[in-house]
């Protein structure tokens, strides 16, 4: 009898359920990462100017080597044995040079921990992500306030989940005794931070979160906004000091609310005043208007090019370089530091937008 009290005890508690393994594809859990373990490499990440023929890049890459290729990011992986890190970086700097194509932020990095998600049985790997993607969902809700500001559209946001899931996977240690969803989870809140870096600037993004964050503090305090001087107090900075960093916010909030970036802005009509009724004032605006309106229209993504292409993508980094070298005030290094980014790097989406600018100047001239 006591046996059976025993046994339906068991079943009734919570914690003796948790304590039951996860299966997937009809392997438990812990089995199917040790079927294949996370192993150390060498790895070269870089971008490149154009797209590169991923199909003759494998094909000529060295036994042992493979390439790996984020199209969200545009960002390129080769992968070798550990200690070959910088033969691996000549190796891409000559193949792409040979094929006409300039590297961008080409990196070594050495004794890299990973795992190939395809390396996992199919079943068992289908199966943990039908699992973990809606956990993630759940779990991300925290977070959806600044999700929607980069995702809008509820697709992207479950693709974007599922590829967080197949990067943990990617990422996560078997060895280390902490559970996949347990790491998932910490990874998940620091990569939605990094849709906002990736998209504006580390150091932007760092700034209006840390603001953000300072300011619900203080409401939920005080049941109000704090002033200048206070919030200034309250982070610990000078008043100017909070007023730059608030200039940074507001050019990131900017950037975002150019939806003509994204929303075909050949489209919007703009109404200029009759040249020989209006002051030589209103003139002057309508013709810088036209001008910003020719720089928006030359950063937005090519129609004909597909979403995964740098191409496809609104040129954010480029509009900002120009839109605040010249009206801003700023100078390319004093912006690189602002959105910790190299100035080399500006360069290569300035010079995107300089191809297109001409032509839209060029029509507007006719």
């Amino acid at each position: 009898m006591s046996d059976i009290f025993a046994t339906a005890s068991s079943t009734l508690d919570p914690r003796a359920r948790a304590r039951q393994p996860l299966v997937f594809g009809g392997i438990p859990e812990a089995e199917g990462w040790a079927l294949a373990p996370i192993t150390a490499r060498d790895r070269v990440h870089f971008r490149v100017d154009r797209e590169l023929p991923l199909d003759e890049l494998r094909a000529d890459l060295p036994d042992g080597v493979t390439v790996s290729y984020d199209q969200g990011d545009g960002l390129y992986r080769v992968d070798g044995a550990r200690g070959s890190a910088s033969v691996l970086a000549d190796w891409v700097r000559a193949w792409c040079a040979r094929h006409g194509c300039t590297t961008v932020g080409l990196r070594a990095e050495t004794d890299v921990r990973r795992r190939a998600p395809k390396d996992l049985p199919p079943d068992f790997l289908a199966d943990l992500c039908r699992h973990y993607g809606p956990v993630s969902l759940k779990r991300l809700q925290r977070n959806m306030s600044t999700i929607r500001l980069h995702l809008p559209d509820p697709d992207d946001l479950g693709q974007q989940v599922y590829e967080w899931v197949l990067k943990a996977v990617g990422q996560f240690d078997e060895t280390k005794s902490v559970p996949f969803g347990a790491f998932l989870a910490t990874q998940l809140s620091k990569w939605v931070h990094d849709l906002g870096r990736n998209a504006h600037g580390r150091t932007a993004a760092d700034t209006e979160h840390k603001q953000q964050k300072a300011i619900a503090t203080f409401i939920a305090e005080h049941q109000r906004r704090p002033s200048e001087k206070e919030l200034a107090a309250y982070m610990g900075q000078s008043v100017a000091t909070l007023r730059r960093n608030s200039q940074t916010v507001a050019t990131l909030n900017g950037l975002r609310n150019l939806q003509s970036l994204d929303g075909g802005p050949d489209g919007t009509e703009i109404l200029l005043p009759d040249s020989g009724e209006a002051p030589d004032e209103i003139m002057g605006e309508a013709e810088q208007t036209l001008l910003s309106h020719a720089l928006t229209a030359a950063c937005a993504p090519d129609p004909n090019a597909r979403r995964d292409q740098r191409a496809g993508q609104p040129n954010v980094l480029g509009w900002a370089t120009w839109y605040l070298t010249t009206w801003g005030g700023q100078t390319k290094t004093q912006l690189s530091s602002d959105l910790n980014t190299s100035v080399r790097n500006m360069n290569v989406y300035a010079d995107r937008v300089e191809k297109a600018l001409k032509d839209r100047l060029a029509e507007l001239a006719e």
